[in-house]
């Protein structure tokens, strides 16, 4: 037998939050179950720097509060052939008045044109995600709701 060589693939994936209580997802066309903005870290990029890029892409979203990077995992995506995806998770608050929100993925990505279906998720939910992405949400269950903090518009 052969030994299969392994792709890892770095990954950005942000926990965009708003009052210390919701979580922002949406469903994809690609996956079964939710999800939170995230996408692929280009090799020009740190991971924080595709996070802002990826949130504006797929919610619209473009003024931040606090960002806080949470935790590097490395993730089976399949095991044959093998690719493993270095997932860095982020939390991001925002102060955004809409509830749901439809908005067209822009970029260059595979997944441009796309439209995505936001809403809000209290962050106790027992919902399941696509791609295990709700591994950490449960480190987000005691957000202090004191406020957002000072804004930052993505570049």
């Amino acid at each position: 037998m052969v030994a299969q060589d392994t792709t890892y693939v770095q990954k950005a994936c942000a926990y965009v939050t708003r009052g210390g209580s919701e979580v922002l997802v949406f469903e994809g066309p690609s996956h079964d179950g939710l999800q939170i903005p995230k996408g692929t870290v280009e090799s020009w990029e740190t991971p924080r720097e595709a996070l802002y890029r990826e949130v504006v892409e797929e919610s619209g979203l473009a003024t931040f509060g606090d960002v806080e990077r949470l935790v590097t995992d490395v993730w089976t995506r399949r095991e044959s052939p093998p690719k493993r995806y270095v997932r860095h998770f982020y939390h991001v608050r925002v102060h955004e008045p809409r509830d749901a929100w439809t908005h067209t993925v822009t970029g260059t990505g595979p997944e441009r044109g796309a439209e995505f279906a936001f809403s809000w998720l209290d962050l106790g939910t027992d919902a399941r995600f696509a791609l295990d992405l709700d591994d950490y949400l449960g480190t987000l269950t005691d957000v202090d709701a004191g406020g957002v903090g000072p804004s930052v518009a993505a570049d």
